[in-house]
């Protein structure tokens, strides 16, 4: 059996990138349709296809409890003539989803960080990853 180096990705961040990724789809259908977080998170775990990781569980559940606390958190962080409103709905949802993280997990904050800013990097606009990246380092420092 080889060696894992530093270089290489590990299965499990690549499961943890997955989980995020999906977890992100639930918030933005909510986001998207108006519907409660956690009914849309039922939906998608009673269809099973593909089945709904437990840590993307976890993260869905955790932005849906606090909400209010990580849109707070996230507004303060944002330039003036800047609302929650006015970002792009996947950002907004990325937001949610790292600043969540950032004050839940024992993860190391730069490997939450950059795992959101390059899923903006691919998922949204070309000034996502670095607009997310200035709101995520001023929350993150704070951690």
């Amino acid at each position: 059996m080889s060696e894992v180096t530093e270089t290489e990705p590990t299965k499990r961040g690549s499961t943890r990138t997955k989980a995020r990724k999906r977890a992100l789809d639930i918030l933005f259908e909510a986001d998207l349709r108006a519907l409660p977080i956690s009914e849309v998170l039922a939906a998608h775990v009673a269809e099973n296809t593909p089945p709904v990781r437990e840590f993307t569980v976890s993260l869905v559940e955790g932005v849906a409890a606090e909400t209010d606390l990580l849109d707070e958190l996230i507004a303060g962080t944002l330039a003036a003539g800047w609302t929650l409103g006015r970002m792009p709905r996947v950002d907004r949802n990325l937001a949610r989803l790292a600043v969540w993280e950032l004050r839940a997990a024992e993860t190391d904050p730069a490997i939450i960080i950059a795992e959101y800013v390059s899923l903006a990097d691919g998922l949204s606009t070309d000034d996502s990853a670095t607009f997310l990246n200035g709101v995520l380092a001023r929350l993150g420092a704070n951690r």
